[in-house]
């Protein structure tokens, strides 16, 4: 199935998605904003590569294929010509919307157009295009050159057709799918881990527990492989902030309604590792 994919947003979600499509043989233009935002994405797909091909999970050769599948541009037009547009830009419906506008108008009439947002549904994202059944959620996870799962997202208009592309797509990049047959915010993943992530908050904000030892008796009482709040560090403070935000404005459900604690750490841009600090504090 290879083809041509374009990834909006070279941020860590955007440059994984590249990468792992690249690999997987997927002619890939990777854009952002600016010259020095794709410049990121680029160098930590290289750094990616490098590190794989340093444990032998890849050929040596590989780094520098993969590599050469990845044009990058801050042009939006040069997504005219992909077979699928995956977006990864900031978790905001008045963002995609403006985002997916613009694509319905310069992508090809049979592209398929994915969003990787992670609670924001996708018929409302849809609704700023002429095509929602061509528009689909494909809902990665972070690292995604480790990660395996891919949540695949009908919106209410989303065809039979569109949603067997994306499934070809993300399978043929290396993930498993599941299918969220109804468009509820959150979906299925985030909606779990932002009810547990909001309680753990209080917890810790109440002053209950710890953080670690929150962590630990999810790790240790539950077999959870990282504690919710290292999760939190790893995927965003802000990302989490934004989604449980986001499920809370779709549901009126008060158990997603986001912790002061969480809504302070990120105004004082303690965003959990990309920032140097979270719940924890990283070198």
């Amino acid at each position: 199935m290879a083809g041509r994919l374009a990834v909006i947003g070279a941020g860590l979600m955007g440059s994984g998605i590249a990468q792992v499509a690249a690999q997987a043989g997927w002619e890939v233009t990777l854009r952002d904003l600016t010259d020095e935002a794709v410049r990121r994405g680029v160098d930590g797909i290289e750094k990616s590569l490098t590190k794989f091909a340093s444990k032998g999970v890849i050929a040596e050769g590989d780094v520098q294929e993969t590599l050469a599948r990845i044009t990058t541009t801050t042009d939006l037009d040069a997504a005219g010509e992909a077979d699928i547009v995956v977006e990864a830009v900031f978790e905001r419906l008045d963002v995609k919307q403006e985002l997916f506008g613009t694509l319905d108008k310069i992508c090809r009439a049979d592209a398929v157009l994915a969003t990787n947002t992670s609670a924001i549904p996708v018929t409302q994202i849809a609704t700023a295009t002429q095509r929602p059944e061509q528009v689909v959620g494909t809902h990665f996870f972070s690292p995604v050159p480790v990660m395996k799962l891919c949540e695949l997202v009908r919106g209410y208009k989303t065809s039979d057709a569109t949603l067997a592309t994306a499934r070809s797509f993300a399978e043929e990049i290396g993930k498993t799918c599941i299918v969220v047959n109804r468009d509820v915010a959150g979906f299925v993943t985030t909606r779990l881990i932002a009810a547990l992530v909001v309680e753990a908050v209080q917890l810790v904000e109440s002053g209950v527990v710890s953080a670690e030892d929150l962590d630990l008796a999810c790790k240790l009482g539950f077999g959870h492989a990282m504690g919710p709040l290292a999760t939190t560090d790893l995927t965003g403070v802000d990302v989490l902030y934004h989604a449980a935000k986001n499920i809370h404005t779709d549901t009126a459900d008060p158990k997603f309604f986001p912790p002061e604690l969480l809504a302070r750490m990120v105004i004082a841009g303690d965003l959990g590792r990309k920032s140097g600090k979270g719940f924890y504090t990283y070198s």
